[in-house]
């Protein structure tokens, strides 16, 4: 099989010659865009030789303006178009690094969320991350009527990113999902306010004709807010080990759905371990979930200084499975 045919037949869950695996992590700074950003991309699929060519996406929703009030965010978060320049540069990026990985890979382009995309103006503007995050909560708490116009303004953009991306070439994206943390929004709050964008841009990924893989991001997490997700997803990853949310269960709640997953991404084997190590704690990652659709993956992305040879160990023991 190619990389591509075994990724497929995952999802599918249909039987594989091994199991596939996908990883990925942020690059450093002077590696996020442009052509530095391309290199970085097609070194890193190189060096660890995994099925899925997963394309980073750091050109986020840019600051328009200082915001202090929901008054502000529905002022200063305007009608978006593929036509913007932070939308235009990243599929240019996407269509380089799809040049120089070959066609038998199996590629996949990253969406950010309405929960983070819709912090990422607030963000940009100095604030830090949890501090926006609870911005967005008090926001919508204070005066969803302001908030709710710009945070669809802010979906039909990335729904339009989705279509652009499969247009371009790829394969699947993977859609990074907050929100589901105690911590912030209650369960009626997220139904209400995230849940409806969510599906949305899954809907469109869909639409568009792609695979749709969705991450659950975060620790602290009420996955049985994501049950309905299900249906429009076709591979399904969190974190296993942040959440104590084992492979198994996302299985059962998900309706028997293609899981990505099983090892940490901040600790264990992919950090310390050596090869005979990585190799016996994939074997028996696959042993105890079953190759049926399963491709091996991690919580969330990688250390940026991450020893790519640990995962290239783990790609090639999934694929001898």
């Amino acid at each position: 099989m190619t990389k591509k045919e075994r990724v497929i037949a995952a999802i599918e869950q249909k039987e594989v010659d091994g199991i596939p695996s996908g990883f990925s992590l942020h690059f450093p700074d002077g590696q996020k865009k442009g052509e530095a950003s391309v290199k970085a991309h097609l070194d890193f699929f190189r060096d660890t030789d995994t099925d899925i060519c997963k394309v980073m996406n750091e050109n986020l929703i840019p600051v328009f303006g200082t915001i202090h009030t929901p008054k502000d965010y529905d002022r200063l978060i305007p009608t978006m178009t593929m036509e913007d320049a932070f939308m235009k540069a990243q599929i240019e990026m996407t269509k380089k690094i799809l040049d120089g990985c070959g066609k038998d890979v199996f590629t996949m382009g990253t969406l950010h969320g309405i929960c983070a995309s819709g912090i990422h103006p607030i963000e940009q503007a100095g604030i830090n991350y949890y501090a926006a995050r609870q911005m967005q909560v008090d926001f919508l708490r204070w005066d969803e009527k302001r908030m709710l116009p710009a945070m669809q303004r802010i979906t039909d953009v990335l729904c339009a990113l989705a279509k652009s991306y499969i247009e371009a070439g790829l394969d699947s994206i993977y859609y990074a999902a907050l929100g589901g943390e105690r911590e912030f929004f209650t369960d009626e709050e997220f139904a209400k306010w995230i849940k409806p964008f969510d599906l949305q841009i899954m809907q469109a990924i869909k639409a568009a004709g792609g695979y749709c893989f969705l991450h659950i991001c975060k620790d602290g997490l009420n996955m049985e807010r994501y049950q309905d997700y299900g249906s429009y997803a076709d591979v399904v990853n969190w974190g296993v080990y942040e959440t104590s949310f084992s492979m198994e269960e996302g299985r059962k709640l998900f309706g028997g759905k293609t899981i990505m997953g099983g090892l940490p991404n901040h600790h264990g084997v992919l950090v310390d371990g050596n090869k005979e190590q990585i190799q016996a704690e994939v074997k028996r990652i696959v042993d105890d979930f079953g190759k049926k659709g399963m491709i091996l993956g991690a919580d969330c992305t990688l250390f940026t200084d991450q020893d790519l040879e640990k995962v290239r160990i783990a790609a090639e023991a999934a694929r001898s499975c």
